[in-house]
């Protein structure tokens, strides 16, 4: 772990941060003295930048025998309803509440004078996080399977918590939700691109003009994918915890399986900048199919109309992609080895939700 600032991430003082062009993301006094009151830990901090989200930040701290999680959002400025740590804080401790496998959130910084956003603190939690290689512990072919299905069989939890009753109800509305997500993500695009792509504005049209009718209201992940889940570093495979709830939402919950399905790789499909957990090629795990199957089974709706929900989660993560590749053009993502190939990456998003569209 990291002991000592690097002097663009991580700094120990504002004085050290005011001096900077561009702000640090830990200031390691102010945050060391924040624990000091929230009565988490003593000492002395080492840091570890954790996770492969390109948007928030996270990061495992210890101090002495203790550790801890911190996430943050990134550098400002950006629209703060995409990066609200104390929404993405609250809903975790609202599903909590629901039974449901979260993070345990131990303090919320709502003061920006800190970090210069507010950021909050979880438990640390030792499990498997899956991305490009097997786990040995779950790597029989039964818990491959296993794992799979334990993917589905939590988005099925998540779409049955009652979002009609108690803090939920008042947490977003569905009504209307796939309609505002279209125009919202459509309005996203002209302030965070420097290129003209055709299909964007295409693809825009044809959502707005097939909009399916939805059949329920549930809590959405947002980001719902393999590598957004905890796994018990031992078999069989279950659920610890999942993670990254910044798109959380009340919505379509087709939203969340069109995603999971238009960004789960599987034998012989083609690669995507959105393939982020391809371990899911090798033998064993549920294909894109069972996971549909599965999904229906546990939650009785139809899913004929999933090609709009697929169109539309690649033609959002083409968009929120743009938007990466942008600040990176700007300087403002140094050292970002992701950026770099979204050049060609978000043409390739927009394509294949074209290809989900039928166009």
């Amino acid at each position: 772990m990291h002991t000592v600032p690097d002097g663009v991430e991580t700094v120990r003082t504002p004085e050290e941060a005011a001096a900077l062009e561009s702000p640090p993301l830990l200031v390691l006094e102010p945050v060391q003295a924040w624990l000091d009151a929230q009565g988490l830990g003593a000492g002395p901090l080492a840091w570890e930048r954790i996770g492969d989200g390109q948007s928030n930040v996270t990061y495992r701290i210890r101090r002495g025998p203790e550790t801890f999680v911190l996430r943050r959002g990134p550098r400002p400025p950006l629209p703060r309803s995409t990066h609200d740590m104390v929404r993405e804080a609250r809903i975790q401790q609202m599903l909590g509440a629901a039974g449901l496998p979260v993070p345990e959130i131990l303090a919320v910084c709502e003061d920006e004078s800190l970090l210069g956003v507010p950021f909050y603190v979880m438990a640390h939690l030792e499990g498997l996080v899956i991305t490009d290689a097997v786990p040995p512990a779950l790597s029989a072919p039964e818990q491959r399977a296993a794992t799979s299905a334990a993917l589905v069989d939590f988005l099925v939890q998540l779409h049955g918590v009652d979002t009609t009753a108690g803090p939920l109800a008042s947490f977003g509305r569905a009504e209307g939700y796939l309609s505002r997500q279209v125009q919202r993500f459509a309005g996203l695009w002209e302030v965070n691109t420097t290129r003209s792509l055709p299909d964007v504005g295409l693809l825009a049209e044809w959502l707005a003009d097939n909009v399916p009718d939805s059949q329920a209201a549930a809590v959405l992940h947002g980001d719902f994918r393999l590598g957004n889940l905890m796994f018990a570093p031992s078999a069989p495979a279950r659920v610890l915890a999942a993670l990254d709830w910044e798109m959380a939402a009340i919505g379509d919950p087709l939203a969340d399986l069109g995603y999971l399905t238009a960004t789960y790789a599987e034998p012989g499909s083609a690669t995507s900048p959105m393939e982020l957990t391809s371990v899911t090629r090798a033998p064993g795990y549920l294909t894109r199919a069972q996971l549909v199957d599965r999904y229906r089974a546990g939650t009785g709706l139809e899913v004929d109309a999933l090609p709009w929900y697929q169109a539309l989660a690649l033609w959002k993560a083409a968009i929120f992609c743009e938007a990466i590749y942008t600040r990176w053009l700007r300087g403002q993502r140094p050292g970002d080895r992701f950026a770099p190939a979204l050049e060609a990456g978000v043409p390739q998003l927009l394509a294949d939700a074209r290809k989900a569209a039928g166009r």
